[in-house]
């Protein structure tokens, strides 16, 4: 052994502590008797019971007990909120929903926290994890929430729906729940596992924080039979349930024929085959996420290993050396790797499952690095556990464990890895490990499971849809089919209604009032009388050194802008195609970037107002500035839904329909909507993850001086968006010829400016976009926005996936 190898094995982790102080204040001003939180306000509980800190078994809060009444009365709060709630359209819940993801984001780390003193789970968990995932899912649901009335037109919420989720991943569950209720138009009660319910109640906090109305989300806790409570209410449109198989039965037995929505997400049993190609180190780390991720108190967790027998000596040791540096210890120290299972109970329950299998002869390893004393009185530390010597009939490979418990299994052939992997009656998730795509996506497309993951394990994501098959349950979380469960078809007067309000363009949501969506919040001068150009994130000064009057409707002169040129337009090319990370940037990113717009937008809007008005009139003005706004959420929610699709051709094997961003668009702003006719057409170009060189109108080019100002506060990159004012005409001809352009838009009615463009753009063939025959009404969002300008702003790239053996 080397000298190094020496000092490598003798180094340990060092304590990095994370402090709990700030929830601990939380605590001590919210309880210890925390109360229930129906129609927007606190309400007493009869009784209480304690929680605990499993790492510690210290009193952390007394939490109340619900009575039948009071969940009676939460369900009467909810429906008493429920016509407002859906008065504000999708827009207006959009705000609301961005609104809570803002809030949340704010307060992530005392929800980091609090999460890890309530359940155990290990802080690195929770704030890298849990967290900024649960705040993803509002994010995104914002998102469907702006895009409900043009992609589920024939659709309506269900109404008041009942919500009840475990204790392993508390806030996230509440998250993917709650988002896409609340985006569909319903209202909530929701019931969170009477072992962690701490950061459900910071959530009802927050809520008021983010000015969410009164009685659109209420929180009931207590034990199951706040539970069964909910789910016999009359009042109550849909249960949506995570938990054990066997509650998830009596629930569907207690709702048959109620004529109420179920979706259930139950126990799980997933198998996780390696093949002898496979990369044994990245599965063993694979491994480590899939059960003993949060202590493998996971339904999904990958908790039988099926690996090929001439592989898997190797990777049974591989397994038993990585298992010795997992860190068990104190959750809120950063170096620790697994914390306590939630109480004694559910030790006593995992202890058993290990304690059988023993018994029927069955080799138990239990190995890490560990600090605690497994042993100890009270203790809820377990420790790593890998079994083998077990078969299919071995009630540790049968039954859900939930604990950080790994049986191992070998195969011969992908056929009995198949076989093997569906010999259960559950069917959440499997992960398929291989260096071959065509045997992993062949293996992949034959498992009994919900959720198929190559070479991963445990990723998840709120465009993602997440459910089981069998008694796993039924039903999915996340992405479009998510948004299905909380939806009901309309009555057929009503879905033609609606089509037609539609195709009319509706009315903005309203504002909320005050938190960070307010909106018409006077920010300064109107005009700034030294505009310059936006190239590459920073005010340029045009290279001809000239400028052009900009005038009002009755003649007045308003200021100046910079006359761009041929020189000018090269240098904006030049900076959009070095700004080509935004075409790697991930979609969400995108998303909040197109977010961050709207509510800088809006809390500067007297001065894009003050701006608009000499130009089109006032009351136009306010038009453009809130029809702008709805425009940018409308395309950051696309940003991350707008995905492509999966063909099925008649081959063995799939073919991926992927969007791709086209590069860098051109694109000159209609005259007549200055600021919205810009937006519309910029927003889905940059949405779509292209790099734009925008003319604005010339009818008001000063409202690119106000622009660059947003966009320096709303975290776009330098060169996604370069604004060049000048004669319009002139500059669109430079944008045609420039090689370096791969689109042009323009939207101006004069057809012969349009042959004239499109010939010039012979020259590399760039893509054209420009306006019919028939002028375009900006404020309609039937015409102003949609798929239309997503599939101009994207090319299709199929990517053919046989699979088979």
């Amino acid at each position: 052994m080397s000298r190094i190898t020496e000092i490598l094995q003798s180094m340990d982790y060092g304590l990095s502590p994370e402090s709990p102080a700030e929830a601990q204040r939380w605590l001590h001003a919210q309880g210890p008797d925390f109360r229930l939180w129906i129609g927007g306000r606190h309400v007493a509980a009869a009784d209480h019971f304690d929680s605990l800190n499993p790492a510690s078994g210290q009193l952390l809060a007394r939490i109340g007990q619900a009575t039948t009444a009071q969940v009676q009365q939460a369900v009467d709060a909810a429906h008493a909120a429920l016509p407002a709630w859906q008065a504000l359209g999708g827009h207006g819940r959009a705000r609301h929903l961005y609104a809570l993801a803002r809030t949340l984001q704010k307060h992530a780390r005392l929800a980091a926290v609090l999460e890890s003193l309530d359940n155990g789970k290990t802080i690195r968990e929770s704030r890298d994890i849990d967290v900024p995932l649960a705040i993803r899912h509002f994010y995104h649901h914002a998102g469907w929430a702006q895009l409900l009335d043009s992609e589920f037109p024939a659709h309506e919420a269900l109404g008041v729906v009942g919500q009840i989720v475990p204790w392993n991943f508390p806030l996230l569950m509440l998250a993917w729940k709650v988002a896409p209720a609340l985006a569909c138009g319903n209202t909530v009660v929701f019931k969170p596992a009477e072992q962690t319910s701490l950061t459900a109640l910071l959530f009802a906090q927050l809520s008021v924080e983010a000015g969410l109305p009164p009685g659109v989300f209420n929180l009931v806790t207590g034990d199951g039979a706040v539970g069964q409570a909910i789910v016999e209410q009359r009042g109550v449109g849909k249960i949506a349930f995570t938990g054990s198989t066997e509650v998830g039965r009596h629930i569907r037995r207690a709702t048959a024929g109620s004529g109420k929505k179920l979706s259930l997400e139950l126990g799980g049993k997933s198998p996780f085959v390696v093949f002898a190609d496979a990369d044994l180190d990245a599965a063993v780390e694979g491994l480590v996420d899939g059960i003993w991720l949060n202590q493998g108190q996971v339904c999904c967790a990958g908790s039988r290993l099926l690996v090929h027998e001439g592989t898997a000596d190797r990777l049974i040791e591989k397994v038993r050396q990585r298992m010795k540096r997992i860190r068990v210890g104190d959750p809120l120290d950063k170096s620790v790797d697994m914390g306590p299972l939630v109480n004694r109970v559910q030790w006593e329950r995992v202890k058993g499952f290990v304690e059988r299998a023993q018994a029927e002869g069955a080799t138990v390893l239990q190995d890490c690095a560990s600090a605690v004393d497994f042993g100890a009185a009270g203790s809820c530390y377990f420790p790593p556990t890998l079994i083998t010597g077990v078969d299919t009939a071995s009630e540790v490979v049968r039954d859900e464990v939930f604990g950080p418990v790994l049986c191992v299994q070998t195969f011969r052939t992908p056929a009995e890895a198949l076989e093997l992997a569906n010999h259960s009656a559950y069917g959440l998730a499997a992960s398929v490990w291989s260096e071959s795509i065509g045997l992993a996506m062949e293996v992949a497309a034959g498992l009994n499971a919900g959720v198929v993951w190559v070479n991963g394990a445990n990723l998840f994501d709120a465009a993602c849809g997440f459910g089981g098959v069998r008694e796993s349950g039924f039903g999915r979380e996340g992405g479009r089919e998510g948004m299905v469960e909380y939806l009901k078809a309309r009555p057929p007067a009503a879905a033609a209604a609606a089509a037609k309000a539609v195709k009319a363009g509706r009315p903005a949501g309203q504002s909320r009032k005050g938190g960070p969506l307010q909106a018409f919040a006077d920010a300064g001068p109107a005009i700034d009388r030294t505009a310059k150009l936006y190239i590459g994130g920073a005010q340029a000064r045009p290279d001809g050194g000239y400028s052009r009057e900009v005038l009002a409707a009755g003649g007045e002169l308003l200021g100046v802008v910079p006359e761009g040129n041929r020189k000018d337009i090269r240098n904006a090319v030049e900076a959009a195609a070095k700004a080509g990370a935004w075409r790697r940037t991930a979609a969400h990113a995108r998303a909040q970037v197109l977010f961050y717009m709207a509510e800088n937008l809006l809390a500067h809007a007297a001065r894009f107002q003050a701006c608009l008005a000499p130009v089109v009139g006032p009351e136009q003005a306010r038009a453009e500035v809130e029809a702008s706004a709805r425009r940018l959420f409308t395309y950051a929610a696309w940003a991350d839904k707008f995905d492509g699709a999966v063909h099925q051709p008649p081959m063995h094997g799939l073919a991926l329909a992927l969007h791709e961003p086209i590069g860098t668009i051109a694109i000159v702003a209609p005259a007549a909507v200055p600021l919205l006719g810009l937006l519309s057409l910029v927003a889905p170009a940059i949405a779509m993850a292209n790099r734009v060189v925008a003319v604005p109108s010339m009818a008001q080019p000063l409202i690119a001086a106000e622009l660059y100002a947003l966009l320096a506060t709303s975290d776009l990159p330098g060169g996604v968006l370069n604004l060049v004012t000048g004669d319009a005409d002139a500059l669109t001809e430079v944008l045609a010829t420039h090689l370096e352009v791969d689109a042009l838009w323009h939207h101006d009615m004069r057809p012969y400016v349009h042959q004239r463009l499109e010939a010039a753009s012979a020259g590399n063939l760039k893509r054209t976009w420009v306006a019919g025959s028939t002028a375009r009404d900006w404020f309609d969002d039937a015409q102003g926005e949609g798929r239309e300008f997503l599939q101009h702003a994207t090319r299709v790239k199929n990517v053919w996936v046989p699979y088979g053996v």
